[in-house]
Parts: C-alpha cells; sequence; structure tokens
C-alpha cells in the first residue's frame, strides 16, 4: 500500500511521482502485453460491442437471452442478404426475422428491450439491387477500316 498524499500537493503530480518510482522498481516492465498494440484498436465500435467482447472472451456461442439472440439474428440476417443470389432469397430470410420482431413489438419479455424496428425490406431489396446490378454489355466493336494509300485499281 502506497502512503498518503501530502498536504499540498497536487493529485496529478503526486500521481506522476508514484507512477515514476513504481518504473524505477521495475514494477511494470514484465506486464503482459507490454509494448504491444492494443487489440482493435482504430476499429470503430459496434453496438452492444462490450456483449459480443464478453460472449467471445468466455468462449460462448449462444447469447442466453432471446432478445439478444434475436438481435444476433437480425445482424446476421442484415449481414448475409447482399450475398444473397435473388430477391426471392432476401425476401425468405427477411420476413421470418420480421414476424419475429412484432411478435416482440406486442409481448416483449423480461429483460432488455429489442430496441428495433421491423426491417424495411424494400430498402434492403434496393440495396441490393444496387449491388447486384449488371453493367449494361458492351457494344460490338466495329470492324477496322483500312487506310491504303496506294491502291491497286
Amino acid at each position: 500500500m502506497t502512503e498518503r498524499k501530502p498536504p499540498g500537493l497536487s493529485f496529478e503530480s503526486w500521481i506522476d511521482g508514484q507512477i515514476r518510482e513504481a518504473e524505477g522498481r521495475g514494477e511494470f516492465a514484465d506486464l503482459p502485453g507490454a509494448g504491444k498494440p492494443l487489440p482493435d484498436a482504430g476499429k470503430p465500435l459496434e453496438e452492444n460491442w462490450w456483449i459480443k467482447q464478453k460472449l467471445a472472451s468466455e468462449g460462448l456461442a449462444a447469447i442466453p437471452h432471446p432478445t439478444l439472440a434475436l438481435r444476433k439474428e437480425i445482424e446476421d440476417a442484415l449481414a448475409a442478404a447482399p450475398d444473397a443470389p435473388t430477391e426471392h432469397h432476401v425476401r425468405r430470410l427477411l420476413e421470418p426475422i420480421n414476424e419475429k420482431i412484432a411478435v416482440y413489438q406486442r409481448m416483449p419479455p423480461p429483460g432488455p428491450l429489442l430496441g428495433r424496428r421491423q426491417i424495411d425490406i424494400d430498402q434492403v431489396l434496393e440495396d441490393w439491387r444496387q449491388s447486384h446490378r449488371q453493367p449494361p454489355p458492351k457494344p460490338e466493336p466495329r470492324p477496322k477500316r483500312r487506310f491504303r494509300l496506294f491502291r491497286r485499281r
């Protein structure tokens, strides 16, 4: 345990002195991760990042609460929608999710609220169409005309 802060010293300078003394004793020399970059530094944080991080650190694959499970299902469906081969597949993927969201909105289970509206399937389909739009076919090149300086007649 460290001694009490002497009167007349600011907390900042007293704490800095404590850190300098600990560094001098080598107490920070062999900490795990020393000199390594922070994991996921610079990545934007997603909604509920701390839940995902805790589940990953605990090695849990299943989300324990039904509301959180539905949130995960919504995320997975929205991530899979752009890779669907047809519009019909996108609809088949999202319509059951919307039905579950409607049930949760009518009778929410105890615990955290879902906090999500139903998925706008038409908007997702419009985004899908934009990403799957085929470029117009290239026109056939016209045959090259050869210019001859000296023609035979």
